[in-house]
């Protein structure tokens, strides 16, 4: 029996008070019939003092010094359980990778950036400045040069303020991809360094920088579009408001209404016979088209001057051919033209 008392003994000195327990008031241990808990477990008020000092040196991290920082870095790299901590931690990020990978899928391109630059490649504020490309000209577009030099003349202004909106683009567009491009680069360098100690992959890496470009997205799809809100400003004051209307010349007005004249019993010219008036007028062939409407319309309109022109017209032209009273005979009278719209 000695023995057995002996070994209760040891047992009950290794808990001296079985009614030990913790106290539904706070943390600390509540012993009945004791006041002075912390003489019962004195590692607790310890435990507490590492905490408070962790938390504090957690929120003195923001004002220490780069130098600080280095050798607290240099301390983490020499520190003999470095490696224990990386498993651990490889342990954790394994655990919740499966939960990550969802949202690891690459996001398409921003159809919005994709139609404003669209717009602003039409405007001709991206990609090649306009004059400056030196490609070679189509056949139709021979024909109009004399045309585009007029216009390009009467809208020098215009001109000038669409580069002014170009330089003023490229200036900003440069200015936000060198931003980008320098916070990309900290980061690849912040999260390579931070490699080290915890697991990071290049794919996160890569990922990382698509979520910054995207943020900074934003910011290209509002110079774009300000620049594009700017254009059609531009246009709506130059082009649009202050458009005058241009007559032909002389020339082309005599080819038109000779034209018109002759074939006054089907005054509807072929489209081979438009592009042939365009080409003898230096004018497009809607231009055309429209000058053959308006015609029309003015001539059942002025039935009585348009029989005056007719006459002269056909006088001229008899004159031309030499044969003055067979083509008078020839051409019809305005009274009794057939064509109808």
């Amino acid at each position: 029996m000695e023995p057995q008392m002996n070994a209760v003994a040891d047992l009950t000195n290794l808990n001296p008070n079985p009614s030990l327990m913790y106290s539904t008031q706070g943390d600390q241990l509540d012993v009945p019939g004791n006041s002075n808990n912390e003489n019962i477990n004195p590692h607790l008020g310890q435990n507490k003092c590492d905490i408070n000092q962790l938390l504090s040196q957690i929120m003195s991290i923001t004002s220490q010094s780069l130098r600080d920082a280095q050798e607290k870095k240099d301390e983490l790299e020499s520190n003999r359980i470095k490696p224990a901590l990386y498993q651990v931690l490889c342990e954790l990020k394994e655990k919740t990778a499966l939960n990550m990978r969802q949202s690891m899928d690459d996001d398409p391109q921003d159809p919005q950036i994709a139609r404003l630059d669209n717009m602003l490649m039409a405007e001709g504020v991206s990609g090649p400045e306009r004059g400056q490309d030196n490609l070679p000209l189509s056949p139709s577009q021979q024909n109009n040069v004399n045309t585009a030099d007029t216009m390009a003349l009467e809208h020098s202004d215009y001109r000038q303020k669409l580069t002014q909106i170009r330089e003023v683009y490229h200036t900003e567009l440069e200015k936000y991809e060198r931003a980008c491009s320098e916070f990309t680069t900290h980061t690849i360098h912040l999260l390579k360094d931070q490699a080290k100690t915890r697991p990071i992959t290049p794919r996160e890496i890569d990922r990382m920088v698509q979520i910054i470009r995207r943020k900074f997205s934003s910011i290209q799809v509002q110079l774009k579009q300000s620049t594009c809100e700017a254009v059609m400003i531009l246009r709506s004051r130059f082009l649009d408001a202050r458009r005058k209307r241009r007559n032909f010349s002389k020339q082309a007005k005599e080819i038109l209404d000779a034209y018109f004249y002759s074939h006054l019993s089907n005054p509807y010219p072929s489209e081979e016979a438009k592009e042939e008036l365009a080409r003898k007028c230096g004018i497009s062939v809607s231009q055309v088209s429209n000058w053959f409407g308006n015609k029309r319309i003015r001539y059942k309109k002025n039935i009585g001057k348009a029989q005056e022109e007719a006459s002269l017209y056909a006088a001229k032209n008899a004159v031309a051919v030499g044969g003055a009273g067979a083509e008078c005979s020839a051409v019809p009278s305005p009274m009794n033209s057939t064509y109808s719209e």
